[in-house]
């Protein structure tokens, strides 16, 4: 079975660094996941004004976390974890999304 390389971007990883420890091991838990099937998440679109097409989202802790990613040929590249409060992940994904293209 092929396993794929999950990367966090730094700010990806921050994130991760930040979570409570047990939301941390279910996020994990999930990551591990995304290593044996990039389409275990859901596809992301535009909406609100936030266009994340060719994204993914995974649930983690019961739905209140999201880990936004993008599959680039046998590399998950995690953008973003946090909480979906007001769409900020979304919208903190998008910004990192943007500055990445710049650089």
């Amino acid at each position: 079975m092929p396993t794929w390389k999950v990367e966090l971007i730094p700010e990806a990883q921050n994130d991760f660094s930040s979570l409570d420890g047990s939301v941390r091991k279910r996020v994990l838990k999930q990551l591990v996941k995304l290593e044996q099937n990039p389409n275990c998440g859901d596809p992301l679109g535009n909406k609100a004004g936030i266009n994340l097409e060719g994204y993914f989202k995974l649930y983690a802790d019961k739905k209140r976390i999201r880990i936004i990613y993008e599959e680039v040929v046998d590399i998950i590249k995690v953008i973003a974890i946090d909480k979906r409060e007001d769409m900020e992940v979304y919208r903190i994904a998008l910004k990192r999304i943007l500055s990445m293209k710049q650089d």
